[in-house]
């Protein structure tokens, strides 16, 4: 086997299937959006197995870009995480099938909740579907997969919804730069825009400080001191 090639091949694949998707985006992509912006809750993600990493990812890219959203695993769910759901909030459940019997166990009792279900499928007629408010349909012809059976394709074009969905909301809600930084404190933009030399210097009591005539032990001891690696020297 050509390695390269059948790399290539794999990412020509996803890259027309997500072409192809891009046919198929219709009134329930725009409603989706419009659901999650006029709700006074979260979002919560969930789906199980690969679909359930595909939503921890949608979920942490939301919360990153100004919608508050969280992952609940299905089996989680029905052991008392339920209960993290609230009326407000709107559920995006995935499964490229929709009879998962672990998504399928929870999504009853989330429409006793009262929150708004959003599905991503491949499957219209499925039961996710038709428990679902609104269903983005994800139609595929194969996985990429050579048997056809490992998702990947359909986690791709899972995955690539939920950043469609995230960037819209972004956008939506005028989402600046510093509105950015504030959710990623550790990151270099937030560095760049909020850490003032303030933030991260020593001052008053906390620096340690001798005079240019004392003597080398007593820098020594000041150093030790204040837990520092480095003391300031200063004259009169």
């Amino acid at each position: 086997m050509n390695i390269r090639k059948e790399i290539k091949r794999v990412i020509a694949v996803q890259a027309a299937s997500l072409f192809e998707l891009t046919k198929h985006i219709g009134p329930d992509y725009e409603k989706a959006v419009n659901v999650i912006h006029h709700s006074r809750g979260k979002v919560v993600v969930t789906g199980i197995g690969k679909s359930g990493l595909i939503a921890q990812k949608i979920a942490s890219t939301f919360s990153s870009i100004g919608t508050p959203a969280i992952f609940l695993h299905p089996s989680e769910g029905v052991h008392g995480n339920l209960g993290l759901i609230d009326k407000k909030d709107v559920v995006i459940a995935i499964g490229k099938s929709g009879e998962s019997e672990e998504l399928l166990a929870i999504l009853p009792f989330i429409q006793k909740i009262g929150a708004q279900i959003i599905c991503i499928t491949a499957n219209k007629k499925s039961t996710l579907a038709r428990h679902s408010k609104v269903i983005l349909l994800t139609p595929m012809r194969r996985e990429v997969c050579p048997l056809n059976l490992a998702p990947t394709t359909s986690s791709t074009m899972a995955l690539v919804v939920g950043d469609a969905l995230a960037i819209s909301l972004m956008k939506l809600r005028n989402f600046s730069p510093e509105m950015f930084a504030m959710y990623h404190p550790g990151g270099l933009i937030g560095k760049k825009l909020f850490l003032k030399v303030k933030d991260i210097m020593r001052g008053g009591a906390h620096n340690p400080v001798v005079s240019i005539k004392d003597s080398l032990a007593k820098l020594l001891i000041e150093i030790t001191r204040k837990g520092a690696g480095a003391v300031s020297v200063v004259d009169g």
